[in-house]
């Protein structure tokens, strides 16, 4: 979970293994809150560090958006950073259910979220899809 937080070091994780991901940044402060938002381009998803499904999780489409997010939502800091990414429209959400041993891999189910990005994975609606 640490490095999946730490977008520094997650980033790096992904690059080295080659896998692609949407353009991401972090903030500890208002003015680089706008200035990642600027740099990926709105809509952005944005949400804390450090928290467990996606709480308070939202897409903003501008900077008035993103100001009423960051006063109302967050609490923003060099201990409370938040994480803004590139919104994928139309993109296709899964989670997937595993267990593993350190050896070998269970997987109990792959399920499809069937309400748009930013809803708290806990509370999201899922369907588990058919196999061809």
């Amino acid at each position: 979970m640490d490095i999946a937080e730490d977008r520094g070091r997650f980033n790096t994780m992904m690059k080295t293994l080659g896998i692609h991901q949407p353009e991401a940044g972090i903030a500890i402060n208002y003015s680089q809150a706008f200035n990642e938002a600027k740099r990926i381009g709105y809509p952005v998803l944005v949400r804390p560090s450090y928290v467990i499904g996606g709480r308070a999780m939202e897409i903003v489409y501008d900077e008035r958006d993103l100001e009423r997010y960051l006063k109302e939502a967050v609490k923003v800091s060099n201990e409370h950073p938040v994480l803004i990414d590139d919104f994928l429209d139309n993109a296709v959400e899964i989670d997937v259910d595993a267990i593993c041993d350190g050896k070998d891999v269970l997987i109990g189910a792959i399920m499809e979220h069937i309400e748009e990005a930013g809803i708290h994975s806990g509370d999201s609606a899922c369907v588990i899809p058919r196999s061809p």
